[in-house]
């Protein structure tokens, strides 16, 4: 059985998680609903259930395919080998700013307050994140304990600009707090 996508091919797992993205970015995760789902497809809830069991295999599959997304986005980033710590965070926090990642990611962390396994992608990610983030500051002459703390702070402080998409695209203010980040 093939299922009739609104491009006209097959409908595939990949067109109803970039829908959900669509609507989880939109509307935040009250709007993940079948019904809503299958609207925006232009498809019957029959497809839905032809690729996901239920709503909570659905949203496990989101989940882990918002993870490989940012994984992918990050490798995407193209910082190249020899790139100087401030490079890199410079270049992290453009990534950031982008108008497609904020309302994502805020979205996630929205979810993530009421569903544990979204949490958990989450907290993976931001591992990830902070991993690199404090390499980036020792890469920038600070020990390993002052680059933890300040990339706890340029961390927190990035999450803290999702509350406003106006504020998060502020190219000059993400510069402006990486300046005061990078201060001796």
């Amino acid at each position: 059985m093939t299922l009739a996508r609104r491009t006209g091919g097959p409908l595939t797992a990949d067109d109803w998680i970039q829908t959900g993205f669509t609507l989880l970015s939109e509307g935040g995760p009250g709007a993940l609903r079948i019904g809503r789902l299958c609207e925006r497809l232009h498809v019957t809830k029959g497809s839905f259930y032809w690729h996901f069991t239920d709503m909570c295999a659905y949203r496990a599959a989101l989940a882990h395919a918002w993870a490989d997304l940012y994984d992918e986005r990050r490798r995407s980033l193209a910082i190249p080998p020899d790139a100087t710590g401030r490079q890199r965070l410079e270049k992290m926090i453009r990534a950031l700013i982008r108008a497609d990642h904020w309302a994502l990611e805020r979205a996630m962390r929205i979810w993530a307050l009421t569903d544990d396994s979204v949490l958990e992608s989450v907290r993976r990610r931001d591992e990830r994140v902070l991993s690199e983030v404090r390499q980036a500051f020792i890469d920038c002459g600070f020990d390993d304990d002052e680059a933890r703390l300040r990339s706890s702070l340029l961390f927190a402080a990035g999450v803290g600009l999702l509350r406003d998409h106006r504020a998060a695209q502020d190219a000059p203010m993400g510069a402006r707090v990486l300046d005061l980040m990078l201060r001796r």
